[in-house]
């Protein structure tokens, strides 16, 4: 688990940690220390802690004009044992809308298991966005089957065409604009 690292070749556009509107700004990172686990296995120190035992994320992007950001997330979505939704909504997605944020690509790949609990956050997340969307993007199989099976597919867009697994050979804002207009058709 400590070589799955976040997703950095788009460094050169954005990095959160330099960016004073991220939640993340001004954090160090050290290389040379691994001091994050999950379950017991130590994990990559780039990985962003979000207050979380098992869920962590990294913001990828975030563009505050065109009012999107890309973020990606690692490890187990637990909202029955540890309400990582909670810790995810109010230590990074509240900050994010109060920076008038109101589309959210959240990128699953990494997400080993999901773990349901009720909607409330999830809602809460779905009303600030207002006329914006989230969606979620390459999700494992039995990640979205968890995700539907408490409903939450009814807040967070996912599967289907918002699988992009060529992501990583487009430039952010290329991404959002692939993203977006699957979603614009989606709610068409």
């Amino acid at each position: 688990m400590q070589d799955l690292e976040p997703h950095y070749r788009w460094e050169e556009f954005y990095v959160a940690s330099r960016d004073p509107r991220s939640p993340f700004y001004e954090r160090l990172y050290n290389l040379d220390y691994y001091e994050n686990t999950i379950y017991g296995y130590y994990i990559h120190p780039m990985w962003d802690e979000i207050g979380s035992e098992t869920l962590y994320c990294k913001i990828l992007f975030a563009d505050y004009d065109r009012k999107f950001a890309i973020i990606e997330m690692f490890g187990e979505w637990n909202d029955t044992l540890h309400n990582d939704i909670m810790f995810f909504k109010r230590e990074v997605i509240d900050h994010l809308t109060y920076q008038g944020i109101n589309k959210f690509i959240l990128l699953g790949e990494n997400v080993l298991n999901f773990h349901g609990s009720d909607d409330e956050y999830y809602a809460e997340w779905f009303e600030d966005v207002e006329d914006g969307w989230i969606a979620a993007c390459n999700f494992q199989e039995h990640v979205e089957r968890e995700f539907a099976k408490y409903n939450l597919d009814i807040y967070v867009n996912m599967g289907g065409t918002l699988n992009v697994n060529n992501w990583r050979t487009m430039k952010p804002l290329q991404f959002f604009e692939v993203i977006n207009s699957l979603i614009v058709r989606r709610l068409n």
